[in-house]
């Protein structure tokens, strides 16, 4: 089709005669395939906001309708649409309104009308290309008297060609396979084997050589395509295509080295142009639709409030704070101009590529046809997300086998997506993403144009072909499945049953009216306790455990099956132990039995003992250097016990909130950082 990158005039000249309607049984006929092909350039054309102008030609219609018909001259050819901008009303044409005729014309005097096409309506218009796209059969009769004059014309005005037909054409004998191993073998309509095709189409085969070799040489055999095979090259929709804009700017590394740069788009996420719009519903038109805002207050009345009389706000948890525009406006960074500044310099391996994020990828050049930089967004603190998993280290449940992490390796190996020959030294990457269209625009586009040409109709599936190129690649999948197999026998499922939850006469014979008295039954003054009915009937409570020390602990105080001292040391002892693991799930496990200390040593007047623990709590930190979990503490609020809430503690509520500031060493710190191997974020982070 029509080369990409400048606006180009294309005109496509379409067979429409009687022969291209004959098909062998239970196959599309030239006519249908034709029009498919045309369908889908057009198509991609609109779907892509492509600035090129389309016009149709049609030859072997019943009428006449062209510019150099005279007499018995340029017969049975039509000009269907004339140059301008492709849209649906073309799609629509090409779909319902092109019929076959029932006579035939000369398809070179059919291009001789498309070059006049060219010719005259492109006066006054910047076209860098002018193209000509014939489809046909080759059944019809044609003479070879201006052939000459043909090829000069083109020629002289720099028109390109190319050639559609029902079969392949070969560069040696008059058809065949052209031999592109690349592309799959099915077919959308006939082949047309050497000994198919008429006397008069293998004439017009050659003829059709003759002229692409004299335009192009031997190259201009490859303009000439089978339908079977340009459907499959057209079946994707062609994105939007926008040129790189450069971006000058200094790169500037200290005060005194200033470097002029070029900065392109190499690589940017596409979205979905957001052009939806609001019409009415009868005439289609959006200038028929009237919005209008109103403000009111929230009163009985709904009294309209003048949008002057409007401020916005910003909502910070339950309060909204005023914000004007020209709060706005004073808030945003005021710079002297563009700026590109080098901050430092890191080793590549502290830069993981985890960190990289952003939608697009700069090339950053300074000189003409000198090296480039690539330029990738780094996260800020806010960026990052943290996760809390539990360890598998220590859970004998849960470690594999020696067999089974073999077969765990041996399928991510079989899974790869590269293939290495060891003989070439080469790299084939058997899924290129960069090759693979954006399904979700893929599937709007289709939707799009089914709902403009079929109204009425509900829309279709998924197109296979979209389907099929998110499938792995067969190669892939076939390699995998022993691996698959293997884990399949050693890492056997077995159905969970969910077990029945035991039921007492109480819970089922239970009066309805004795559900508020129960639940006030199991409240003490402080609220709901925490601890169930369910939690006692499975034994009484000893001593804290290492599961749920926390509840262990509650329950011990509460029923009293142990002294507060007592309690609190066990409780103590297993804190300790959880800090020692150095690990983020027992720190949350830690935080919750302090809390649980703190909110019982309040209930039972112990907090002067929770008050010593909290301090030896926090020069145990820092002499683990615990920062981060101290963090958590700090983070939770979890202070000693002041004044306010218990009426004989020492600790006023200043102290208390003093008490929860990290102890800052910046030099310590950072001589520890350096030791350990710290990088450079480490240091940033103590300035």
């Amino acid at each position: 089709m029509a080369r990409s990158g400048s606006k180009a005039a294309v005109v496509l000249c379409m067979d429409v005669g009687f022969a291209m309607s004959n098909s062998l049984p239970g196959e599309e006929s030239p006519f249908e395939l034709a029009k498919k092909v045309m369908t889908m350039f057009v198509q991609r054309q609109v779907f892509a906001e492509s600035k090129d102008e389309i016009a149709l030609v049609l030859f072997g219609t019943d009428g006449t309708d062209n510019a150099l018909a005279c007499e018995d001259q340029y017969q049975n050819i039509t000009v269907h649409r004339h140059l301008m901008l492709p849209d649906f009303d073309l799609l629509e044409d090409i779909e319902s309104k092109i019929q076959p005729g029932s006579q035939q014309a000369d398809f070179l005097d059919a291009l001789i009308v498309c070059m006049d096409v060219i010719q005259q309506e492109t006066v006054g218009k910047k076209f860098e290309k002018r193209h000509i796209e014939v489809f046909t059969d080759l059944s019809s009769p044609f003479s070879k008297d201006q052939l000459d004059t043909i090829i000069h014309n083109l020629r002289k005005s720099s028109i390109s060609l190319q050639f559609f037909l029902p079969f392949p054409v070969g560069k040696e004998d008059g058809a065949g396979d052209r031999g592109d191993g690349n592309l799959p073998s099915d077919h959308h309509g006939p082949s047309f084997p050497l000994k198919g095709i008429t006397e008069q189409q293998k004439e017009g085969i050659r003829m059709v050589k003759r002229v692409m070799m004299s335009l192009e040489g031997e190259d201009g055999l490859d303009e000439i395509y089978s339908f079977s095979e340009s459907l499959r090259q057209l079946c994707i929709f062609k994105k939007i295509e926008k040129s790189s804009m450069p971006w000058p700017c200094q790169l500037t590394i200290g005060s005194n080295l200033s470097i002029k740069i070029l900065a392109y788009k190499s690589i940017l996420q596409e979205k979905v142009k957001k052009t939806w719009t609001v019409v009415d519903a009868r005439t289609l038109k959006k200038e028929d639709v009237h919005r209008e805002t109103v403000y009111c207050l929230n009163d009985d009345d709904e009294t309209e409030v003048p949008k002057e009389d409007t401020i916005q706000g910003f909502r910070y948890g339950s309060d909204i704070i005023p914000f004007s525009k020209v709060d706005e406006e004073q808030m945003k960074y005021k710079s002297e101009g563009k700026c590109f500044s080098v901050l430092g310099f890191c080793r590549s391996s502290q830069v993981h590529w985890k960190y990289f994020i952003g939608n697009q990828v700069l090339k950053v050049f300074a000189a003409k046809d000198d090296e480039c930089l690539v330029y990738v967004q780094l996260p800020f603190m806010e960026d990052l997300r943290q996760y809390m998993f539990s360890s598998l280290k220590n859970n004998k449940k849960y470690t594999p086998t020696e067999a089974q992490l073999s077969a765990v390796d041996a399928l991510i190996n079989s899974m790869s997506l590269v293939k290495k020959n060891e003989e070439e030294d080469t790299i084939e990457d058997l899924f290129p993403t960069t090759k693979i269209p954006n399904p979700q625009f893929q599937r709007l586009f289709q939707c799009l144009l089914h709902r403009a040409l079929h109204p009425q109709k509900p829309l279709p599936p998924v197109q296979q072909h979209v389907l099929n190129m998110l499938d792995p690649p067969t190669e892939v999948t076939a390699r995998c499945q022993a691996p698959l197999s293997k884990i399949k026998t050693l890492f056997p499922l077995t159905e969970a049953v969910k077990r029945k939850e035991q039921r007492t006469a109480q819970d089922i014979f239970q009066d309805k009216h004795e559900e508020g008295t129960l639940a006030k039954k199991i409240k003490t003054e402080e609220g709901e306790a925490h601890f169930s009915l369910s939690g006692l009937a499975e034994g009484p409570v000893t001593k804290v455990g290492s599961v749920n020390p926390a509840e262990d602990f509650r329950v011990l105080v509460r029923q009293k099956n142990a002294s507060f001292e007592e309690a609190s040391h066990q409780l103590i002892n297993h804190i300790e132990q959880f800090l020692d693991t150095n690990e983020t799930p027992y720190f949350m496990k830690t935080i919750d039995c302090i809390r649980v200390f703190r909110e019982e040593a309040i209930q039972f007047s112990e907090h002067q003992r929770f008050n010593d623990f909290l301090k030896a709590l926090r020069e145990k930190v820092e002499i683990k250097q615990l920062n981060h979990f101290w963090d958590i503490v700090i983070q939770d609020g979890i202070t000693l016990i002041a004044k306010d809430e218990a009426s004989g503690s020492s600790v006023t509520a200043e102290e208390a909130r003093k008490f929860l500031a990290r102890k800052e060493n910046p030099k310590q710190d950072a001589e520890a950082l350096l030791e350990e191997g710290g990088d450079v974020d480490d240091l940033l982070d103590l300035i």
